[in-house]
């Protein structure tokens, strides 16, 4: 069995994502450790049972996504995110919840997460919801998606720069901003989900943003008024 914090993997390993885990439930935390441990391409470099002890052990270690219980005992896991993101700017949180409470992920979503997913959820999905953030997706329901856009078009208006997006980008950019995942724009657009991600880092070069939220609320900025 494994140790409560790291040695799930050797340091020399070779492996893309390093993923750190917030959880107060013992049983659930050593599972999620061992299960991303064995996933190829992943390695588990910290497990936490309070957000208190994250603030202290992840920002040394500097993963590369957190997989964070919305409810921990003390500090909350919506505050422990909105923390370490300011210590880890490029930091990627994926929230854990029991349930769909889309007040509590919408908030935890405003503090930095970019996204959720159910603790119900099978093994595949949650391996699926940590590849979609590390290419650039955000993995939630289209109603939350939009909530969180709606929220940054109520920031300062600001020049339009989606002019320069080609027509593929542009129909790309518009189905991001009705909350449709990459998979469903590879989908609707007969496209390769390779062919989305690689799109969409254009396109937020283009845009001078860092994630989906932020191209998706210039788009519906740059919408004319009615």
């Amino acid at each position: 069995m494994l140790t409560e914090s790291t040695r799930l993997l050797p340091e020399h390993a070779d492996v893309s994502t390093k993923i750190a885990i917030v959880e107060d439930n013992a049983t659930l935390r050593q599972y999620l450790a061992e299960f991303v441990a064995g996933a190829p391409g992943n390695r588990c470099v910290c497990a936490c049972g309070s957000a208190e002890e994250a603030l202290v052990k992840i920002p040394s270690l500097n993963p590369d996504v957190v997989l964070m219980d919305i409810h921990l005992p003390g500090e909350s896991g919506i505050v422990c995110t909105a923390r370490l993101r300011e210590k880890l700017p490029n930091l990627q949180v994926i929230m854990l919840t029991v349930y769909k409470d889309t007040k509590m992920i919408f908030q935890a979503l405003k503090a930095g997460a970019c996204g959720y997913v159910l603790k119900r959820s099978d093994d595949k999905e949650i391996l699926e919801a940590i590849a979609e953030v590390r290419a650039g997706g955000a993995p939630m329901t289209s109603e939350i998606a939009r909530m969180v856009v709606r929220s940054f078009i109520a920031d300062t208006p600001e020049k339009d720069e989606t002019g320069q997006l080609s027509g593929r980008e542009q129909e790309i950019l518009a189905l991001l901003a009705e909350g449709l995942s990459n998979k469903e724009i590879g989908s609707k657009l007969n496209i390769s989900f390779t062919t989305v991600r690689t799109h969409l880092m254009h396109i937020y070069e283009k845009l001078h943003v860092r994630c989906r939220t932020e191209a998706a609320a210039k788009y519906l900025r740059s919408l004319p008024k009615n």
